[in-house]
């Protein structure tokens, strides 16, 4: 009896075991719930007011951290697996951190069925070993922005096709900023800050940082480097920190030199988003004043991916928001047209460039420039280091730029302080 009471026991705990699992499993397959994590209220405003009518049933728990923080919350429940979103936003400075780091859901399923009409790199920095890890809504190339005014008085012309002329290269450009040094008296300079150039001369290596795990330093950092110097010891550049208040005095025609004289600002390196939340926020006096050009070379600069944890429980749900929020035609037609915003998709792109004109740019069709803009841009050499070795680079370039180091100093000190922080 005590005998047939154990194997009662025995059998009725085993069903209870395999009851609760095919519970769980049931519930993880036909869940309708996804928790979504962000650094940017961009996302939340995209599925509130577009995703969620598409996808009534399905529930999103939505949290939103400032971008400096978000690594910090996100690292630790990736890695342990506890507490971790199912899909979740990631900024351009550390997106390949994540795409590279094993922990992202494969979703080069989705990328196969819309390959073909995507713009390619956004879809490159969100790759790594062949398979697709994120994708983007988005493609943010960068323009040169120059006030037609200025150009009229110094360059004898506005339009965007002959300006570019005076842009279309490095060497170009330093004769331009001497032309208007010099037809200005000195009063007008090419750019406000030596840094606008250098996500374009980044942008135009031919190699990495890393190279088989050895770090490298391609001829185009060294020219950058060259010519920030150039710019700032003839006087070409407006001597401000890019981001800081003598920068946006440029845009609004109120920067002044060291002994209170005006000094004009003819130009500004900007990506897509910096018309609508740079420029125009910061300068709304100066509307209609602005056209843009591509410049010396193609580049980019910033931009959000979308990316689901691979331990999701909710996979296929998890894919189908990655789907909508970066491909969806539909969607992304009537997101650009709500936003102005450069969507990846080139099929929308096609469909509703023509229809731009910004008052902003004198009527000029920015969504028409930068959607050429972006096919050249080249996104194969993003890495999950740049932004260390970024951050130890504009330190060293300011001390050769402001002559406290010498050019072979500040690349040996270069080399020296990347070695000791990421041992490369």
């Amino acid at each position: 009896m005590k005998k047939l009471c154990v194997v009662t026991m025995l059998a009725a705990l085993l069903f209870a075991v395999l009851f609760a699992a095919c519970g769980k499993k049931a519930e993880s397959s036909g869940s309708n719930a996804l928790v979504v994590w962000s650094f940017t209220d961009e996302l939340d405003g995209m599925i509130k007011k577009y995703y969620q009518p598409a996808h009534p049933d399905m529930k999103i728990d939505y949290s939103l951290t400032p971008t400096e923080q978000f690594p910090n919350k996100l690292d630790p429940v990736l890695a342990s697996g506890q507490g971790a979103p199912d899909v979740f936003a990631l900024e351009d400075t550390f997106v390949r951190k994540y795409v590279e780091s094993g922990l992202l859901l494969d979703i080069t399923d989705v990328y196969n069925e819309v390959k073909d009409k995507m713009i390619p790199y956004p879809v490159q920095i969100g790759s790594n070993n062949g398979k697709v890890y994120a994708l983007s809504w988005q493609a943010a190339p960068g323009a040169v922005f120059y006030r037609r005014s200025l150009a009229k008085k110094y360059l004898g012309t506005d339009d965007p096709v002959e300006v570019q002329k005076f842009l279309k290269d490095g060497p170009t450009f330093l004769e331009t900023a001497e032309l208007l040094k010099q037809k200005s008296n000195g009063s007008c300079v090419i750019v406000s800050s030596i840094q606008d150039l250098f996500f374009p001369y980044k942008a135009s290596r031919k190699t990495p940082w890393v190279v088989n795990g050895q770090f490298n330093i391609d001829p185009q950092i060294l020219a950058y480097l060259d010519t920030a110097k150039i710019l700032h010891d003839k006087g070409y550049e407006g001597r401000a920190q890019q981001w800081a208040e003598g920068w946006f005095a440029g845009m609004q025609g109120t920067l002044k030199d060291e002994r209170g004289s005006s000094v004009e600002v003819f130009s500004y390196f900007l990506p897509t988003w910096g018309l609508h939340y740079v420029l125009k926020t910061n300068a709304p006096d100066t509307a209609g004043d602005w056209a843009m050009a591509p410049g010396p070379m193609p580049y980019r600069w910033g931009g959000t991916w979308v990316g689901a944890y691979k331990g999701t429980t909710n996979p296929e749900g998890a894919k189908e928001m990655i789907r909508y929020l970066t491909t969806d035609d539909a969607f992304l037609e009537q997101y650009a047209k709500d936003s102005g915003d450069l969507v990846g998709n080139t099929v929308v792109i096609e469909k509703i460039k023509g229809g731009f004109s910004e008052p902003f740019l004198g009527g000029q069709n920015h969504y028409a420039e930068f959607a050429e803009m972006a096919k050249s841009v080249d996104g194969s050499l993003n890495q999950g280091t740049d932004q260390a070795i970024e951050s130890i680079f504009v330190e060293m370039g300011n001390a050769y730029v402001n002559g406290e180091k010498t050019r072979d100093q500040v690349v040996e000190d270069f080399k020296s302080q990347v070695s000791a922080q990421l041992g490369l």
